[in-house]
């Protein structure tokens, strides 16, 4: 499944990725795909196959979602997440609402667009294998950042064979990337692009993702670190496992330094661990501000 970026570039977020799905009740399980005028368009997008088609719950269907939701429910998705952890599969793993209430309630709970696009916009572009109810079983799709481009990469069920690239549009045609608190988990994120289109998606990787992607973490050289952080960076390398590939420094908006470093995970071929510290001007541990993460 590797992929490796350009010689003048380097990966600064990988993270499984899929569209988001509808958590509060009238949408749940659901996602839709609108235009400006909240029009369907999954039928206007080429080369999508056919999925699946959601009605908003009836407030009956509501109440027993509640009622399976506080067991049957909650079987289902420890059963998904311990799964997910083991096999990197198609699901993003998820947890419990950060948020008790929609933010933001007409695309959260009168309706849950995943795309929102008029016609000739970027958002249009994304690739169908985003969408559970489209995808083949056994297969994913990573998300990548570089300095340069923000790619979507198709790993099939063959974690030896290479990834192919589905998608990939260059940093400056994104315009933002929100992590959104109204999500089962809080891992959904929008992702906004200069035409104004958008799409919304899920990933265990939410804050960083969307750090990145927003530019609230900058990629940072070596040799702008001061000789406090250099020696602490020193420490850190030599406590992380043989197999760690280099960290990545980032200076985040309230100027502390972050180092991270990914380990191959023992848990499935193509899967990592991150390791990573905060430091301070000397070198000090450090805590992460408001708008850092």
């Amino acid at each position: 499944m590797d992929w490796y970026p350009d010689a003048d570039e380097s990966t600064l977020v990988r993270t499984p990725i899929r569209f988001a799905t509808g958590y509060a009740h009238p949408v749940l399980g659901s996602r839709w795909f609108r235009d400006t005028d909240r029009r369907d368009i999954q039928a206007e997008l080429p080369g999508w196959p056919a999925g699946p088609a959601y009605t908003l719950h009836s407030k009956a269907t509501q109440k027993v979602d509640r009622v399976g939701g506080g067991l049957l429910g909650g079987i289902v998705t420890a059963a998904r997440v311990a799964v997910e952890a083991v096999t990197g599969g198609n699901a993003v793993q998820v947890g419990g609402a950060s948020r008790s209430k929609p933010q933001d309630p007409a695309n959260e709970s009168e309706d849950f667009p995943v795309m929102w696009a008029a016609t000739g916009t970027v958002a249009r572009t994304v690739p169908w294998q985003l969408d559970p109810g489209r995808s083949p079983e056994h297969t994913r799709v990573d998300a990548v950042v570089t300095e340069r481009r923000f790619l979507l990469l198709g790993i099939g069920p063959d974690l030896t064979a290479s990834a192919t690239v589905l998608w990939e549009t260059p940093r400056d045609t994104v315009a933002g990337a929100e992590q959104l608190a109204f999500s089962e988990g809080g891992h959904d994120v929008r992702v906004t692009f200069t035409d104004g289109s958008w799409v919304r998606l899920s990933t265990g990787a939410a804050d960083k993702f969307a750090g990145v992607l927003a530019e609230r973490r900058k990629l940072l050289p070596e040799s702008e670190l001061t000789a406090g952080q250099r020696e602490r960076l020193a420490r850190f390398v030599g406590e992380l496992p043989a197999t760690a590939q280099p960290p990545k420094l980032f200076r985040l908006a309230s100027g502390i330094v972050l180092a991270e470093a990914q380990v191959p995970a023992k848990v499935g071929k193509g899967l990592f661990e991150t390791h990573s510290i905060l430091m301070g001007e000397t070198g000090e541990a450090a805590r992460p501000q408001p708008g850092d993460l």
